[in-house]
């Protein structure tokens, strides 16, 4: 086998082989579990290119201490895991300074921007365009303090052009029926897209992937050696193979892989919790964000998923669905006519670096290996603009945004 191998099928992997493909070249795909296995089927379906603000800010930073005092809060840190993440969580604290946020908010503002302008071509192109909505999605706080403290961000949106509207509890109301009166204020944002269902989403484009001559394999990688004709990859069973290029997008696994060339990457795992319940669970109109309480709720075509929080738990440790239980109490009294029967929970890795940008470059011993990964909350949001990012490095372009900010060898 020879052409790209990119490692990893989830929507960000599988992107970028499409975008590999429509740029001429023969490309396979390696993934552990395969398509859709991981982040890609459970995140919350969003595509929030209004999302501007780092998540490591002075905002977080002040709102910490608090939540993890709640073990099944919005942010937690198991005890058994607390000393290895030490490190990580100092870079993250690093990263919260004003001058390092400023410099991240500027490169995620492009990253968004090219995501954005990326996203409706690529979903035409791969015949899943009838899978994108346009709901919007309702913010909501409680009470006036809380809605203040949200001002910083709004005015970083305003600054870049992004629309929004501040809403009183009859306005939001209107726009969602049967929020709690605890909810006093909200803003609306109607750039914020969805997918009808990410999983199936990912999977539509495995399949193309495949039926444009693709192939994807079932092993699991675990490590690279570049030689004179290219890149050599070991799997955990099966002899190895060799690729002329290779692009790492594995998700919260690629750090593994990549210390094998020599880098250490701080990639660690905010683990994401959610409950998938039926349909008819409830009148949801758009998607809403109960940002001082960690959790969305969202419309899919498959139910409605109630979602989020960060647990920093690493790879290992086993799932804590109460968690999920928590999310769905708390919506049931934000929401009381959610019918919370019939529902099906999931934990998913969502992979994460300090500064809350992407690792988007080559390696730095070897220019035939390529990252994609450590995308957090916004593999889907970012995915299309990843895809077009590595196109553009693969077929040796200029990238089409400065990539410099996402170099995986900043740290």
């Amino acid at each position: 086998m020879a052409g790209v191998i990119v490692i990893g099928a989830g929507v960000v992997g599988l992107s970028a082989a499409l975008a590999a493909q429509a740029r001429g070249l023969s490309v396979s795909v390696i993934d552990r579990e395969g398509p859709a296995a991981g982040a890609s089927a459970g995140n919350a379906g969003a595509f929030a290119f209004t999302d501007i603000m780092p998540l490591a800010s002075p905002g977080i930073l002040r709102k910490a201490p608090k939540w993890l005092l709640d073990p099944l809060g919005p942010l937690s840190v198991p005890p058994a895991y607390a000393m290895q993440i030490a490190p990580w969580l100092y870079r993250f604290w690093r990263a919260c300074t004003p001058r390092a946020v400023a410099r991240s908010t500027l490169a995620q503002i492009a990253m968004m921007d090219l995501s954005k302008a990326e996203l409706e071509p690529f979903l035409a192109a791969t015949g899943t365009l009838p899978m994108l909505e346009k709901r919007g999605n309702l913010q909501v706080y409680e009470g006036e303090a809380e809605f203040r403290a949200s001002a910083g961000g709004w005015k970083a949106r305003a600054d870049h052009g992004i629309e929004f509207h501040h809403l009183t509890a009859a306005e939001m109301a209107a726009l969602q029926p049967g929020l709690a009166p605890r909810f006093t204020h909200g803003t609306f944002t109607p750039g914020w897209y969805s997918i009808a269902d990410p999983k199936h989403y990912t999977l539509a484009l495995a399949d193309l992937f495949r039926a444009q001559g693709g192939e994807i394999l079932r092993s699991e990688v675990t490590g690279l050696r570049p030689d004179d004709q290219g890149v050599i990859i070991t799997r955990a069973s099966g002899d190895p193979i060799r690729a002329d290029r290779v692009v790492l997008a594995a998700g919260a696994f690629s750090h593994r892989i990549a210390r094998t060339l020599g880098e250490r990457i701080p990639l660690e795992t905010e683990r994401g919790y959610n409950t998938t319940l039926p349909p008819d669970a409830l009148d949801l109109r758009m998607q809403v964000t109960f940002g001082g309480h960690g959790f969305v709720i969202s419309r899919l075509s498959t139910g409605i998923r109630i979602g989020g929080a960060v647990e920093l738990g690493g790879l290992s440790l086993p799932p804590n669905y109460k968690r999920s239980d928590a999310m769905l109490a708390k919506a049931k009294a934000f929401l009381p006519d959610l019918k919370t029967t019939g529902g099906v929970q999931w934990m998913g890795f969502r992979p994460s670096l300090p500064d809350s940008l992407p690792a988007i470059g080559r390696a730095r011993d070897t220019a035939q290996v390529i990252y994609a990964f450590g995308h957090g909350h916004l593999g889907l949001t970012q995915s299309a603009g990843t895809a077009r990012l590595v196109a553009d490095l693969l077929t040796d372009r200029a990238p089409a945004i400065d990539i410099t900010p996402f170099s995986p060898q900043r740290f």
